[in-house]
């Protein structure tokens, strides 16, 4: 499989437009951090004694991990779920339905560090089309490493290369870390109120 490094700046390039499927799907990139929070440019050497972190596209033997750190996270094991976003990525024809990227220690690419989930919508709500991401998540041990920064960059970029100018999320309100992080990333508000009722 011929691997693709997705630049961790820069914005999408005409020609670019309907071809992240086939980056994102081939997609690795080595990003080093340079001070805590913010990666610099993969040309750039690591700090001694940083290691860098590998973003790939998940491949099915990274499901079982993926499975097992949200449960860890959230306390409620869904494989079935994650089994259905990894095949959204890889669809048996046409261009894939979604991104699902993981991070790794370039040491040990086969363990899984982190994940991100996202797709890009259009026209819901009267939204024009977006990067959404749904899902992300970084162990416990790994995190303060530039491992979530990482993944959020990695698929900004892959957004990016569809001609996509805006990535949204939703936090929960009383999700205090996720919320400083999305926010420290330079996500903020946006221009829609979520409305629900029970039934």
């Amino acid at each position: 499989m011929r691997l693709r490094t997705l630049p961790v700046r820069g914005g999408a390039r005409a020609g670019d437009q309907g071809r992240a499927g086939s980056d994102v799907k081939q997609a690795t990139t080595e990003i080093r951090k340079k001070r805590p929070g913010r990666a610099p440019a993969p040309t750039e050497a690591p700090p001694s004694g940083e290691p860098g972190i590998l973003i790939r596209a998940a491949e099915r033997r990274d499901v079982a991990e993926v499975t097992a750190l949200d449960a860890q996270v959230t306390g409620l094991p869904k494989p079935e779920h994650w089994m259905e976003l990894y095949r959204r990525q890889r669809p048996s024809g046409g261009a894939p339905a979604g991104i699902f990227l993981v991070a790794a220690a370039p040491a040990e690419p086969e363990r899984v560090l982190g994940f991100i989930v996202g797709e890009i919508r259009a026209w819901e709500f009267g939204s024009d089309p977006c990067g959404w991401v749904y899902a992300l998540s970084v162990r416990p041990d790994a995190r303060e490493r530039g491992v979530g920064e990482a993944l959020l960059e990695a698929i900004a970029e892959a957004f990016r290369k569809t001609g996509v100018g805006k990535m949204r999320t939703m936090v929960a309100r009383d999700a205090i870390l996720p919320m400083q992080f999305f926010r420290g990333e330079g996500l903020m508000a946006g221009p829609y109120i979520q409305l629900e009722k029970d039934l």
